[in-house]
C-alpha cells in the first residue's frame, strides 16, 4: 500500500464492477471512481473532517457528494452484500457471534411509572399501578 494507493489493484477490480456508471446520462462524466473511493476509505481510517481531505485527493466537496450520493441511493448497501456474499462462498466468513448479556439499569430516578402515567393519563389516581399480563 502506497501513500496514494489506499486500495490495492486487486481489491479495486473488485469494487469497480459494484459501483454505478455515468454512461448515457447526460451530464458532466463523473470524477474517477477510483480516486473517490480511496479518498472515502482514507477519510474513514483517519477519521479526519472532509474538509480536511489533503489537497492530492482533489476537491474534498467532491469526495463528499459521491459519498452521500451513494449512501442515498443504497449504492454502499449493494456494495456490502455483494463482498459480504463472495468472502462467504470463498469461505472467508466465519458467522459465529458473541452476544454480551450486560445490564443496563436506569437510574433510581429516571423512570418513575407513577409520575409518567400522572403526565399521560390525566385520571390517573396516583394509587400504585397493578401488573398486567397480556395473553395471546
Amino acid at each position: 500500500m502506497s501513500r496514494d494507493r489506499v486500495l490495492t489493484d486487486a481489491q479495486w477490480v473488485l469494487l469497480e464492477r459494484l459501483l454505478p456508471s455515468s454512461k448515457g446520462k447526460q451530464s458532466r462524466p463523473l470524477r474517477d471512481h477510483r480516486q473517490v473511493i480511496e479518498d472515502i476509505v482514507f477519510r474513514l481510517r483517519t477519521g479526519c473532517p472532509w474538509r480536511n481531505l489533503p489537497e492530492r485527493f482533489g476537491s474534498w466537496h467532491t469526495v463528499w457528494k459521491r459519498h452521500a450520493r451513494f449512501s442515498k441511493d443504497d449504492t454502499w448497501d449493494q456494495v456490502m452484500v455483494a463482498l459480504l456474499t463472495r468472502a462467504d462462498q470463498a469461505e472467508y466468513v466465519d458467522w459465529q457471534l458473541s452476544i454480551d448479556c450486560t445490564i443496563s439499569r436506569v437510574h433510581q430516578h429516571g423512570l418513575n411509572m407513577t409520575r409518567m402515567l400522572a403526565a399521560v393519563l390525566p385520571s390517573h389516581t396516583g394509587r400504585p399501578l397493578e401488573r398486567q399480563e397480556i395473553t395471546c
